[in-house]
């Protein structure tokens, strides 16, 4: 009776956060209203692939980003790292590494980078460069810990730092992610909750924000007073998440359907962003002897991405597992992105 209790809750939670996605459509939009646009850039080819729908399916070190309770499953040393070559020559890393405490623990590690290659200073003077450069980047750095309260119940939680630079500017805050995953034991299926980068504000400060001015004209002796301009401060891109994933098919008893040696999973997850629309993700993951897994994925209420595609090898030898995933997506007017990950077990 629990299991169902859980299902019909998660159930009636995915159909109404349909239900304002088709309503948000027409509403005016929130987008510019938060900083650290790169904490919502997705990580790890396989989650890229399914879409961003995996909230109740991470049990890899990618786990920190998308629900950290879900690390607290990994019974060995594992380590993940992706690569994205995002838009205009910029690159997004991430990298995480996770250790097993005890038999129903983890602690976690991970850092994620967005830079660009330094840029010479033009202006209407120097059109063709003032011999100055610039750059900006983001980096999050986090630990995570995560326990299993029972057999089926997991939470986690991920503490980090962020910051954000941009030439001689930077600002820098604190946020916590928070999440819990749940085995209902009714035909596999799974549920996860996360809510992410609730945290304090970004407030850009340095030393290109000192201006003289003169508070008083008419006095000569107080011209050229060093002052500061003032920025405003800005919030993190909090959300909140809903995801239920189960086996289709699978060798398991519970399946729906057992097929030996074939699995099909389904993966949905609703999203409730600060400053953006409300929005479903979809994927669709198809293993083969547990090694070979083809995926594709579906967004919902985006601008520019809607489909996702991708492939994963993942192979077990002398008790160490290593996995390789690749995601495109597709972002219509703007150029295709590519997804590759790594992954390491010990």
């Amino acid at each position: 009776m629990f299991a169902k209790s859980i299902i019909r809750t998660a159930a009636i939670s995915l159909i109404l956060f349909c239900s304002v996605n088709v309503y948000a459509s027409g509403e005016t939009t929130k987008a510019g209203t938060s900083a650290a646009q790169f904490l919502k850039i997705g990580v790890g080819a396989r989650a890229q692939a399914l879409g961003g729908a995996f909230a109740a399916v991470s049990h890899d070190a990618s786990s920190i980003y998308w629900n950290p309770a879900g690390i607290a499953s990994i019974d060995e040393i594992t380590w993940s790292g992706s690569h994205t070559q995002w838009f205009a020559e910029i690159t997004h890393q991430f990298t995480a590494i996770v250790v097993p405490i005890s038999r129903r623990s983890a602690l976690g590690f991970s850092a994620t980078l967005l830079a660009m290659d330094e840029e010479e200073i033009t202006t209407i003077d120097q059109p063709s460069g003032t011999g100055l450069f610039w750059d900006a980047s983001d980096l999050a750095i986090g630990i995570s810990y995560a326990t299993q309260l029972t057999d089926r119940f997991s939470i986690g939680l991920t503490g980090k730092y962020i910051s954000q630079k941009i030439f001689n500017e930077s600002a820098s805050t604190y946020a916590l992610d928070v999440g819990t995953m749940l085995d209902t034991g009714f035909h596999g299926v799974v549920i996860g909750m996360s809510f992410t980068n609730f945290g304090g504000d970004l407030q850009l400060e340095g030393r290109d924000l000192i201006r003289a001015y003169d508070p008083n004209p008419a006095n000569s002796r107080n011209d050229d007073v060093d002052s500061r301009l003032h920025t405003e401060p800005w919030p993190l891109p909090v959300n909140f998440k809903v995801g239920v994933a189960l086996d289709l098919i699978g060798n398991e008893a519970d399946n729906f359907f057992q097929m030996k040696n074939h699995r099909l999973m389904l993966a949905m997850d609703a999203n409730h962003p600060n400053d953006a629309a409300e929005n479903m993700r979809f994927g669709l993951e198809y293993t083969l002897y547990d090694m070979i897994s083809f995926r594709g994925g579906y967004m919902t209420n985006d601008d520019l991405a809607q489909f996702t595609f991708g492939a994963g090898l993942d192979v077990d030898m002398n008790r160490k597992s290593f996995r390789i995933d690749y995601a495109l997506a597709s972002y219509g007017e703007l150029e295709n992105v590519n997804y590759i990950s790594f992954g390491f077990g010990f």
